[in-house]
Formats: structure tokens, sequence, C-alpha cells
């Protein structure tokens, strides 16, 4: 039988060797976060958007004032929430950024989208717990279409998939929607070509608020847009950092 001092060495090598392979196991973990995180630090979630002209957004402005005082909690078209009609949103890497600048840029010389006329159509929602993700819907042209093909296209080589970290984060610090991921890693096939619906967001309502404003009429108009941009995204979609855009290029 050992004796107390050789069963009291002995415990205490057992419980070295435990600590060490604890604290291996700790590194280990520890390295493994890191490089996920740094795997997700060079993945954007971006928005290659036509920037509407000054009619469309003072139509937008003066419907998500009417959503604000519905639903004080949604987010007002400014800086960071800009309005805007989405033409591709995709995950790249962002050491690829610069070349996807490039190859958008390329895209607008050759199709020149500023120079097509929109028009406006109706209101849409797209609903969001108890509330709807509201916006104003815009006609797709053949010409908006072939803009947006031929994007597709030129982005295909710099096409990764992505998470919530490839957003900007929110200010409150809670996680990215998982719809909002979900509508950018399927973008295509789910809204481009003949599933397209262009549209500008204008902002979050109650959904039954929502739903009568779409029973009012809605007067068409038309408009064009002034420049192509590309933002990161924010959560809901909002267009929130601005990365590139045809007017730095001027």
């Amino acid at each position: 039988m050992a004796s107390p001092y050789h069963l009291k060495i002995h415990i205490e090598m057992k419980q070295k060797s435990l600590t060490k392979k604890i604290g291996s196991l700790t590194l280990i973990l520890f390295t493994l976060s890191l490089k996920i995180a740094f795997a997700q630090s060079d993945i954007s979630a971006i928005d290659i958007l036509l920037d509407p002209d000054q009619k469309m957004l003072d139509s937008a402005k003066i419907l998500n004032a009417t959503l604000i005082q519905n639903y004080p909690d949604g987010f007002v078209l400014d800086a960071t929430h800009a309005p805007h009609i989405t033409v591709y949103q995709v995950f790249v890497h962002t050491s690829d950024l610069d070349k996807v600048y490039a190859a958008v840029e390329k895209v607008v010389k050759s199709e020149q989208p500023v120079k097509q006329t929109l028009t406006a159509t109706g209101l849409y929602y797209l609903p969001y717990k108890n509330l709807g993700l509201a916006g104003i819907t815009i006609k797709p042209t053949a010409e908006l279409l072939k803009f947006q093909e031929k994007i597709i296209e030129a982005l295909k080589p710099y096409t990764v998939q992505g998470t919530g970290s490839a957003f900007v984060p929110r200010s409150d610090g809670g996680a990215i929607s998982q719809p909002t991921v979900d509508y950018v890693a399927a973008f295509v096939p789910e809204h481009n070509g003949i599933n397209y619906n262009p549209h500008v967001t204008i902002g979050l309502g109650l959904e039954s608020f929502i739903k009568e404003m779409l029973n009012k009429h809605f007067n068409q108009f038309t408009f064009k847009s002034q420049s192509v941009s590309i933002y990161q995204l924010g959560d809901l979609g909002t267009a929130q950092k601005k990365l590139w855009s045809t007017t730095d290029t001027k």
C-alpha cells in the first residue's frame, strides 16, 4: 500500500497533468476561434446599388417620416441608412474589394444606368415579426435587368459565402438578423432576373399600419439615378457604410 506521502505526490502529478491538458485544449480552442474570426473579418457583405435622384429621395424621406411616427424605434433614412435601389447583394473577400470596384466601374461605363428612366409603381413590404419592412416598388426595365445580369457575371470570380460577421455591426451589439444573412446568400437565384424586385426601402413600421398605407392610392412617378455606389450592408439590408461610388472616379 502506498504511503500518504507517495499518494499525495501521485495526486499532485495527476492534477498538474490535467491542468496542462486543459491549458493546451484552451489554447487550441482560442487559436481556432481567432482563425474563424479572422476568416470572417476578411469577408464583406456588399450592395451594388443605384443612388436615386432627388425626386425619389424626397418621396422616400416623406414616407419614412410617416413610418417613424408610427414606429419610433424604426430607422431614419440618413447617411448610414441611405435610400437606394439594390442591384446585387453579395459576399466578397474584403481583400478583393479594389477588384470589385474596377469590375463594377467597367460595367457602369458600358451600360450607363444613370441615363435610364425608372418608374415608381407603388408600395410593398416584407413581414418582420409584428413589423413590416416597407419600400417603394420600381418597374424592372429591360435595361435595368441587363445591367444587373452583367454586374452579377462580372463579380462571379469574387463571390464567396459569408455570415453575420460580414455586415456592419449593429450599434446595440446585437446579432445581424438571420433573414438578412439569408437574403444575401440566396440573392442569386431568388432575387435576380425574373425574380428581381427593384425597390427603395423606406423604413420599418407596424404591419397593420403598413397595410393601411398600401390600401391608399399611390401616385406613380418617373425618376433617374444620379450615381452607382457600393456599400457594406447593415442589418435589415440597409446601405450603411459607403465604400465606393462612381462620383469618386469623376
